[in-house]
């Protein structure tokens, strides 16, 4: 796996440390204790730190954290600010799930240098793996802080590697107050995000304090290392990756039942009060149980069944039993998992993610409603929003009261959805549930599991609904921990990129990107496609299509139909018609002329520079939570799609508008350039990646207003450029993302004239001006609605005047009396009223009119249905004689047939049908 060697450092000897295997596990480990025979990890070692602290006092969390980082702060790191727990400069994964993810891929490739080296950070992380683990175990949390330090060196400069880092360790635990006969390093491979190394986990009173990563190995089919089922082969440049659990050093410090004791008490005890139930350190017998919980949880991990087997092996030890072991933990299991999730959600909301069923969205919603379901389980009865923003309070965000007002309103918002999601759900799969039951099945995991992805049923109504018509089903005690695991990593677009093995095509627009023509060299001709040396040509990225435009060889010209980016490598497409005549004409080598489509161009540089307009004015309208989630520019209108909990009113839409078009007025120049990744990271922060996180060590980076992105398309040189902007409209594409259609510039004027158009047209219909438009359409709408009213009431006592005159025909058929009539040009709404009415006399109705072809309806009184007379049986029997057919309901149904000629014998044979059926 590793060389031998790897782990035997010269701290290890220079320190008196002896190198043994664990008598359990077998695993190789480091301590001080000759007399030691285990690795100190669970469940080699059980939890000895409860209730005996390993640090010479207590210290809150954010004590522990400083003291962490002025502790390596002193010895010569920088210090960096946390990065978001949504990770916004990573395509792969949606949440930052610890501290090396922050410089993945970008710098631990080397390709970017580091914002500091060496540096310290603390890390908010969210990793939802062992969801459903969180409040039973009294160690497992979504969101915890991965205090860290961080080396990057490289061939030509080693700042420190393993021994500098593992002295610093246990420096750092010595000064705590740590019993260095305590301290084991146990040896163990690591590797993640496409990276590995050896790792020592480092252990204390059997809890994992921190892991040392010593990250020197990249993903590679031809390696020669094989670590978790990977070839991995050695990296030029080597990084000191390590992790130090905060919560967990503060839980050691004091040695409480449960780790969410120790990290927030007064949190706790809060949830307990509105519970009403008093917080578990309050009781020492409940204290007990749960530290003996926590002590038995450290060393099983709480799969499927493990639950139950850890509740028995808990209250036999207890000797209680398992019923009345569940009815004190249960609770408390409950206040400990609200709080947990409940920082979460802080965070998550905190760093701008909108619920919605994808992506980001889908895990912060799955957090959301897990929570909701704990809280009504405790009969809490105050809004979600109450608990997360006293979470909130804790946390160091700059503009809390802007934020707070948006989280407040999304909660409140997602808890009236799960109400109505509870009561649509129960229906939903008592129905899946009977259908079942019919066939002698249980509901499936997987059924479960797609009832919560597609419906947002909880599993816990899900089950419910399915015993209460007797019906069991598959409900592991990880349900929430498989979803959240199935929706962690990001779906990668599938994208067959052509490597061309050509030099790199100079992008004069970038350079020039105003002018119209320019001269080039022909690199090679590939399918139809031209390779220049430089181009004035954009290629399609970003939203923005490929500009079109003439190729010139001579007096030969050739149509450029697409132009698209290989690489680094763009392609000139020639139209389909002419690629034939110009592989023909032009060779590798020749010099050719391009000439730009620049009204084509110039209408996408307007939309694209609007795109960033009005992202900014609906971040200033809206709220800073805004997020672009895509965007499509033509030359008569653009789109943009924005993350946002609700519908965008009209009003906002207007002020939208009018930020918009004053920003346009204000004539502002338009910053464009390169700079270096981390130089751009650091002076505009991530919403650089509003458009997607772009590759290289160099970014393109585009100010217009206070909106900065990286981006690659094309823009004007000042707003004023732009024009004219105007919205069209807005639609929900999906749930949490709003869609605003724009037009800028010259689109922008002959949008509003069709506007205009429409609006005159109106006027002209109504023969008014347009300012009297609104009161004369709402004038007449009443009265249509009043006439509406009127023609029905007119149809309804034509059918009663009908239904007299035909229940004076009426003939028996059995014990039944049947009307049987037409009625002339009657539609189908007249033929149900009438027959209706005959029906509610406790008559059989058999009716029909000859309007468009055959129109046949039947109704039948309580006495026929009584007999078991359908009038779905009717009507098919009448409609077969016209050609037709026809159903419904047993007491009325409806048909036709384009036959209208054979109307009188339909009827007949509906009436035999009646007779057949009463044995007359």
């Amino acid at each position: 796996m590793f060389p031998e060697d790897a782990y035997n450092l010269d701290f290890f000897k220079e320190e008196g440390f002896i190198r043994k295997s664990c008598d359990k596990c077998g695993g190789r480990f480091w301590t001080r204790d000759p007399s030691r025979t285990t690795c100190g990890d669970p469940p080699c070692d059980p939890y000895t730190f409860i209730g005996s602290p390993v640090f010479r006092r207590e210290i809150g969390l954010d004590e522990m954290r400083e003291q962490y980082l002025s502790f390596f702060e002193e010895r010569g790191h920088t210090r960096i600010k946390r990065y978001p727990v949504i990770a916004r400069w990573r395509d792969d994964i949606y949440l930052t799930i610890a501290s090396i993810a922050d410089f993945q891929p970008f710098i631990t490739s080397g390709e970017v240098p580091p914002p500091a080296n060496p540096l310290t950070v603390s890390q908010p992380c969210i990793r939802l793996d062992d969801l459903d683990s969180v409040g039973r175990s009294g160690r497992h949390l979504t969101t915890f802080e991965m205090m860290a330090h961080h080396v990057f060196n490289t061939p030509s400069q080693e700042i420190y590697w393993k021994d500098r880092t593992v002295a610093l360790c246990d420096e750092l635990l010595l000064g705590l107050g740590a019993d260095p006969m305590e301290i084991t390093y146990k040896e163990s491979p690591w590797a993640g995000g496409g990276n590995a190394g050896p790792s020592v986990e480092v252990m204390m009173g059997g809890l994992e304090l921190a892991t040392l990563v010593f990250m020197d190995m990249k993903v590679s089919a031809g390696g020669e290392y094989e670590i978790k089922g990977e070839m991995y082969e050695k990296m030029d440049n080597y990084i000191v990756d390590t992790g130090y659990g905060l919560e967990r050093f503060v839980w050691a410090s004091k040695g409480s039942p449960t780790i969410y004791d120790a990290i927030f008490p007064d949190v706790v005890e809060q949830i307990s009060e509105l519970a009403g139930i008093e917080p578990s350190v309050c009781d020492d017998e409940r204290a007990r149980i749960l530290a003996h919980n926590a002590r038995l949880a450290g060393m099983v991990d709480l799969e499927d069944g493990s639950l139950r087997d850890l509740r028995s092996r808990i209250a036999s030890d207890i000797g209680i039993p398992p019923e009345k072991l569940d009815e004190i933990i249960t609770p408390l299991e409950r206040i400990y998992a609200v709080a947990d999730h409940t920082r979460c959600l802080a965070y998550m909301l905190g760093d701008g993610i909108i619920p919605s069923n994808v992506k980001a969205g889908y895990l912060v919603r799955l957090v959301i409603r897990r929570t909701i379901r704990q809280m009504r389980d405790l009969s809490i009865e105050v809004p979600l929003s109450s608990l997360v923003a006293m979470q909130l309070a804790k946390l160091d965000y700059d503009d809390l009261d802007e934020r707070l007002g948006t989280i407040v309103e999304i909660l409140d918002q997602e808890e009236e959805r799960y109400a109505e999601t509870l009561e649509k759900g129960r229906r939903l799969v008592k129905r899946i549930a009977e259908g079942r039951g019919k066939k002698g099945e249980t509901i499936p995991l997987s059924e479960m599991i797609s009832l919560y992805d597609s419906h947002g049923i909880p599993p816990e109504i899900s089950k419910e609904a399915a015993l209460e018509v007797g019906v069991e089903v598959e409900l592991p005690d990880n349900f929430y921990s498989r979803v959240a695991s199935t929706h962690i990593k990001a779906e990668k677009a599938v994208k067959d990129e052509v490597r061309i093995d050509l030099p790199e095509t100079r992008r004069l627009f970038y350079e020039r990107p105003s002018e119209r023509r320019f001269a080039a060299r022909v690199l090679d001709v590939i399918d139809g496609n031209f390779v220049l040396d430089q181009t004035l040509f954009y290629p399609e990225g970003g939203g923005q299509p490929g500009d079109r435009g003439l190729i010139r060889k001579g007096e030969k010209a050739f149509r450029v139909a697409d132009v698209q980016s290989a690489g680094k490598v763009v392609l000139h497409r020639i139209a389909d018609e002419e690629a034939e005549a110009a592989a023909a004409e032009v060779r590798p080598g020749d010099a050719i002329e391009g000439e730009v489509d620049m009204g084509r161009r110039t209408a996408h540089a307007r939309h694209h520079t609007a795109a960033h307009i009005v992202h900014d004015s609906a971040k200033k309208v809206l709220g800073g939570h805004i997020w672009q989630a895509g965007a499509q520019k033509s030359e008569d209108r653009a789109r943009l799609d924005i993350s946002h909990h609700r519908r965008i009113g009209r009003s906002e839409l207007k002020e939208i508008e009018v930020l918009a078009n004053r920003m346009v007025m204000e004539n502002i120049p338009i910053s464009t350039g390169w700079l270096d990744r981390t130089e751009a990271e650091k002076r505009f922060g991530f919403e650089l990646y509003q458009g997607g996180v772009p590759p290289g060590k160099s970014i393109r980076v585009v100010q217009v207003g206070s909106d900065v992105e990286a981006c690659s398309g094309t823009h004007c040189a000042n707003t004023g450029i732009v024009g004219p902007i105007k919205i069209l409209r807005t639609e929900r594409v999906q749930d949490g993302v709003e869609r605003i259609e724009f037009a800028a510039g010259e689109a922008a004027v002959l949008r509003g004239q069709e506007r205009d158009d429409l609006l005159f047209e109106a006027c002209e219909a109504l023969s008014v001006p347009p300012e009297q438009l609104p009161k004369t359409a709402a004038r007449f709408f009443v009265e249509w609605k009043d006439l509406k009213k009127e023609g029905g009431r007119l149809k309804e006592e034509l059918a009663r005047a009908q239904m007299e005159s035909l229940t004076g025909r009426a003939v028996e058929a059995g014990d039944l009396k049947v009307v049987v009539g037409t009625l002339d040009n009657a539609d189908v709404e007249e033929l149900i009223k009438a027959a209706s009415m005959i029906s509610g006399e406790d008559y059989v109705a058999i009716l029909g009119s000859e309007k468009e072809g055959a129109k046949i309806v039947a109704a039948v009184g309580k006495t026929g249905l009584a007999k078991g007379l359908k009038a779905g049986d009717i009507v098919k029997a009448a409609t077969k004689v016209v050609g037709g057919g026809g159903g419904g309901k047993p007491e009325i149904a409806q048909g036709g047939g384009p036959q209208g000629e054979k109307l009188a014998e339909a009827l007949e044979a509906g009436l035999a049908k009646v007779r057949s059926a009463s044995g007359a």
